[in-house]
C-alpha cells in the first residue's frame, strides 16, 4: 500500500472543502396522483404553485414553485427546447417595460440575474422558461412574468430527471 504525504496547503483546502456548506436538498415530495399524463411529463398546476413530474403508475414528484402574477399566467402543453446552466438573462421587452433600468445582459452566475442555477427553456415562441431563483423568498406565490420559478436545488433536481423534448403541461 502507497502512502501519500499532503502537503499543509492540500490538507487546508482538503479541511474546506469538508467543512464548506453543501447545497440545499431539493424539496421535492414523492406524491400519488390520479392524472393520466405519460411518464416523464411536467405537469405546472398554477394554481396550487406546484411543479409535478409524473413517474407514472400514479405517482409523480412535486416541486413547490413560483408561478405568473395575475394576468400574466398562461395554460397550454410546450416541450422543453434547451437546458442551461447558468445562463445569461436578456430581459425581454415586457420586463423591461416594466424595469427600464436593468441592464441589456445579465452575466451567468451574477447575484442579480433572477434565473438561479439553470434553466430550461420552452418552446411555443414565448420567452418563458423553468429557472432557479436569486429570490428564494418568491416561491409559492404569484410572482413572475410568465417563468416557472424553483428553488435552485429543485431545479438542480428537476434539470437531472428530464431531456430536451420532455413534454410540459401547464394549466391554471
Amino acid at each position: 500500500m502507497r502512502v501519500r504525504i499532503l502537503s499543509a496547503a492540500a490538507l487546508v483546502a482538503f479541511a474546506f472543502m469538508a467543512l464548506a456548506p453543501q447545497p440545499a436538498a431539493a424539496r421535492a415530495d414523492l406524491v400519488a396522483v390520479t392524472d393520466k399524463y405519460p411518464a416523464g411529463t411536467i405537469v405546472v398546476r398554477q394554481s396550487q404553485r406546484r411543479l409535478y413530474l409524473m413517474l407514472g403508475s400514479g405517482r409523480a414528484i412535486s416541486y413547490p414553485v413560483g408561478v405568473g402574477r395575475h394576468g400574466m399566467q398562461w395554460s397550454g402543453t410546450v416541450y422543453i427546447d434547451g437546458k442551461y446552466v447558468e445562463p445569461a438573462w436578456t430581459p425581454p421587452a415586457s420586463i423591461r417595460r416594466d424595469y427600464s433600468k436593468l441592464p441589456r445582459v445579465i452575466p451567468g452566475g451574477s447575484p442579480q440575474n433572477p434565473m438561479g442555477v439553470a434553466a430550461l427553456t420552452l418552446s411555443g415562441g414565448g420567452e418563458y422558461a423553468i429557472h432557479g431563483t436569486n429570490q428564494p423568498n418568491l416561491i409559492g406565490g404569484f410572482v413572475s412574468h410568465g417563468c416557472i420559478r424553483m428553488y435552485n436545488a429543485d431545479v438542480t433536481d428537476l434539470f437531472g430527471r428530464v431531456n430536451v423534448g420532455t413534454p410540459v403541461v401547464v394549466t391554471r
